[in-house]
Order: structure tokens, then sequence, then C-alpha cells
């Protein structure tokens, strides 16, 4: 079954053909580890997750990279501010070098719990300052840069096509309106190397042969993603506000060094809304994983809402629709864990989630058949089989899920074991009592094939 992406380079829905047959390399630009990551940031974590087990679904070996921002992020798109680790080192009263090891460490637990899949590769900018001055070296020798009193700067005037993959129209952008122009030649030129300014010390600078500094955001990512999946790879995701700067200039940079665009394929997960505003660490108002995790909310019925929405569609936050979300995952599971093992998954509903799966990652249409098996005639272990296989793409971690053990009181367990010889000796009447007196102190019995099943009312 031919899968097809839209791939935001040609602007339409491409046939995915691997540039190679043993694996196929998956970039996606990681978090700037400065704050905790909110859960419009996870939104496109997980579509990524997904894309990622859906290759595999269709019998890929998937070198799956994630980056780790530590350094280079400035506040300002046209290069100017704070470094965002040095303005979350002031705020949490903490090194640079700590913040980035504690944040990290919370990204990659909200991945967890999350239930998504490890990269092949973590990568840190600081660990590759080195790749990146000579990736620098590089563009410089073939022309394409030019030094500032604040830095190294990219050229973007010798590339035509510079930033294609948005349709820029630079000569629409006008210096001063979007970013100030200083010492730039055109407002779309962008850093590769930032001096350290002197008259303060920061925390992580390093030597370089154009002088003592930080590398550029931009640099950071063409670096690493050469450095582990070659200068010309299958995909490379993000956030769709990486489109117009981040991405274009990924490819500015690789096309100058190189001479490609980087990946054959760009996908980008779209926003996450309340109240249609994008939900932004900037604002210092955000929703963590940790804000869902103290209303009682299950992180994958988180995962669960995301599924519902395509990942090229502007997505609204409700506390009132990730709710219903965390009871319709009860419902699931529970219905998932009552079914008897042993069955076959149904091949007509196995070709038409692949097929749902391969269009693009069409995962509404995937969950409804999700719950389309939960209510069809197929025997339940079959249905069991089924949904096994779907999860394999949704993640909803079915497999490993077991209720939660319930420590019944021994007064509850008297009156079940009166009623258990009450129906022996088919005192009906006096079992259906002992029914009642059990419901009267908040539990349920039923009667099944293996014996009776307590729970909690």
């Amino acid at each position: 079954m031919q899968l097809y992406l839209y791939d935001n380079w040609e602007r339409r829905l491409r046939l995915f053909t691997p540039l190679r047959q043993d694996w196929i390399g998956l970039y996606c630009c990681g978090p700037t580890v400065y704050d905790y990551a909110h859960i419009g940031n996870l939104r496109t974590y997980l579509f990524e997750d997904i894309l990622r087990r859906t290759l595999e679904f269709n019998g890929h070996q998937v070198r799956h990279v994630i980056n780790i921002t530590d350094v280079g992020h400035l506040v300002s798109d046209a290069d100017e501010g704070e470094d965002k680790m040095e303005k979350g080192s002031r705020k949490a009263g903490e090194s640079a070098w700590d913040i980035a090891e504690k944040f990290t460490a919370a990204f990659k637990a909200d991945l967890r719990s999350l239930n998504m899949l490890p990269p092949a590769i973590w990568c840190k900018a600081t660990d590759h300052i080195a790749e990146q001055i000579d990736f620098i070296a590089t563009i410089e020798q073939k022309g394409f840069t030019y030094i500032t009193s604040d830095g190294v700067y990219f050229d973007t005037s010798r590339q035509d096509d510079y930033g294609y993959l948005a349709r820029l129209n630079r000569d629409g952008i006008e210096a001063g309106k979007r970013v100030e122009l200083g010492e730039k030649k055109q407002a779309t030129d962008f850093a590769l190397w930032k001096f350290s300014p002197t008259n303060e010390q920061r925390q992580m600078e390093w030597d370089s042969p154009w002088g003592r500094g930080f590398p550029g955001w931009h640099i950071e990512c063409s670096a690493m993603s050469t450095k582990y999946l070659e200068p010309w790879f299958d995909i490379h995701c993000g956030g769709e506000d990486h489109i117009a700067i981040h991405h274009s200039n990924e490819i500015a940079q690789n096309q100058a060094c190189h001479g490609t665009r980087l990946a054959n394929y760009w996908l980008h997960g779209y926003f996450l809304q309340i109240d249609a505003d994008k939900m932004s660490k900037s604002s210092g108002d955000f929703l963590r994983l940790q804000s869902l995790l103290d209303r009682q909310i299950d992180p994958l019925a988180y995962r669960l809402l995301c599924l519902s929405a395509h990942y090229r569609s502007q997505m609204n936050f409700s506390w009132e629709a990730l709710e219903a979300a965390q009871t319709a995952l009860g419902r699931l599971r529970d219905t998932y864990f009552a079914y008897p093992t042993g069955g076959e998954a149904d091949s007509d509903y196995m070709m038409r989630f692949h097929a749902a799966i391969n269009q693009d990652l069409n995962l509404p249409k995937a969950l409804a058949l999700m719950w389309e098996v939960l209510k069809s005639s197929l025997h339940d272990a079959d249905k069991k089989a089924t949904l096994n296989q779907f999860d394999r793409v949704l993640g909803l971690d079915l497999l490993n899920w077991h209720p939660a053990k319930i420590i019944i009181p021994e007064e509850v367990r008297n009156l079940v074991e009166q009623r258990r010889l009450s129906r022996l000796n088919k005192h009906w009447i006096e079992s259906d009592a002992l029914r009642v007196e059990i419901q009267q102190l908040g539990y349920e019995v039923e009667d099944t094939p293996d014996g009776v099943r307590i729970s909690k009312r």
C-alpha cells in the first residue's frame, strides 16, 4: 500500500519514495531547553511520533534524530536580544548548563508519559560546536558570508530561491518593519556565528576562527542533521512556525554548503490554540503536561485528543474536550481489557486502517475505524487482535494497560461470599438483596464465565 505525505516544499501530496533501501532519515527539530515544553509543543512531537510509527508500520527502518538546542537561540528573529538559555538561567537562578540538563530531562519525561518512541539519536548543540564551525567555514569558503561587528552572517542575496519553502517575497519585506536591519545587508540575512559581547561574560561561548562567541540557531540543525543523516536525507519535521525562518535558513545553509535542500520531504505540525490564540511560552502563560496531571488527566487522554485532529489543521484546546477524551480512553481500555486473547486481526479493517494512515496520516479516519471495530460483529478476540495492530500506530499502549488493583474491604468480601452461596443454593431473592447491600457500600458484582468480578461503582 502506497504512502502519501504532504510536502511543504512542493505544497502537495507526494508519494513517499525512500532515498535508500536500508533506512529512512527522519530529523525532528527539538526543544530549546530554557523552560518546560508546553502541550502545544508536545502536539508537534506527537505528530512526528505518529509519522515514525507509520513509516515503521509500512516496513521501513527509521533513523530518527531529535536535537536539543541548548545554546544560540536568541529571543528575536532578527538575531538580536538575549540567548534564551542565558535568560532562562537568570530567571531560574541556576547556571545555563544546569537548566539545560533539567529541562532536557523534563522534556524526555514528557515524551515517555505520552508513549512516544525515543529517537535513535539525541544530539545537543553544545556537543557539536566543532561540526558547526566547520560548516560555517565551508559556507565562508564558497562566498556566502560577511562579517559585522556582532557576528558572521549569511548573505541571502547570493541565492535567488532563498525562502522558497515559505514562498517568501523578499522584495516585499521592508527592513525595520518586522526586524531591525542593523549592520545586516538584507533583512533576511541571518547569523551563523555571534560574537560574545565585550561588556559581559557569557556562560556558553567558544573560540572560533572569527572570534570568541557562540553558534547561530539555524546552523545547529544543519550541522547535526548532516552528521547523522548525511547532507541529503528523507524527511525533516517541525512546527509550522519553523517554515518561514528556521527551516528556510537551514535549507539556505545546506544549499550553500552541499548543494542540497537538506531533506526530500518537509512536514510541519500545526498549532494548538486556546480560544484562537496560539499557545506560547513567551506570554508566560502556558499549559504543561503537569498541568493536566494536576487535574487527574491521564497523559494518554491528551494523546487521544490530538489524534482526533489532522496534524495539518490547527486544533483548539478546551478542558471539556480533554475530559471527554479521558472518558473515551477509559471506555476503550475497559472494553479492550475484557476481550479474550487468541484472535486474529481482521484483514478488511487492517486494509482500511492502512489506507487511512497512508493518506498523509489521516488519524481522525483511523480513530473512527477503531470505534467501528468495537461496535462490529467481529468475535471479541479478533477485535482485540485488530486493535493491537491499530495501536502500533496510535500508540495508546492498550496492551500494557491493566485496571488499578482494588482493595476490597472485608465486609464487602463477606457479602460477596454469602451471595455466592445463596446463588449456589438457588436462593435468588436473598442473592438479589445481597447485591443491593454490596451496591450500597459502593461496589458492583458481575457474574462472568471466569467467576465474580468486583469493581467500584
